[in-house]
């Protein structure tokens, strides 16, 4: 199985948050939109336009953690480490995709072709399509 078949099964949206936000403004994105990770796109190098890193719900609690109730003032950028991007395409089969989350520890993938950000690819989007393919049946997302 392929990411892009996971993909054309989700909605094409990809939220994402500038490196210069803060935590507080990235809570709410992830809060608004019902999902636990953002890209993270860069403000200076590329006007706005390359996603450089991912921002978890793991991000939002060590801010509070480290900085107590002024961590929502934290810049996205201070939490994120830009080093490497860690990401995946469309025809990357979902057992690479697992292998790369279990390497890095991550559970989102920024899905890019061709230089350009699709999608975001999720561990629980890989378990509803495994689910899926051995019970035959779509799982109720959660």
């Amino acid at each position: 199985m392929l990411v892009g078949d996971i993909l054309r099964k989700k909605t094409p949206r990809v939220v994402t948050v500038r490196m210069n936000e803060t935590v507080g403004i990235a809570a709410k994105l992830m809060r608004a939109n019902n999902i636990s990770a953002l890209v993270v796109k860069d403000v200076v190098r590329s006007e706005g336009n390359t996603a450089v890193g991912m921002f978890t719900e793991r991000d939002v609690v060590r801010a509070v953690a480290e900085h107590g109730a002024n961590g929502v003032n934290v810049k996205v950028s201070q939490l994120v480490s830009v080093q490497q991007l860690v990401s995946c395409t469309s025809s990357d089969t979902i057992e690479h995709v697992r292998h790369l989350m279990n390497r890095n520890h991550i559970r989102h993938l920024p899905v890019i072709d061709d230089y350009s950000l699709v999608s975001v690819i999720s561990m629980r989007d890989i378990a509803a399509a495994v689910d899926e393919a051995i019970n035959g049946t779509p799982q109720a997302a959660a």
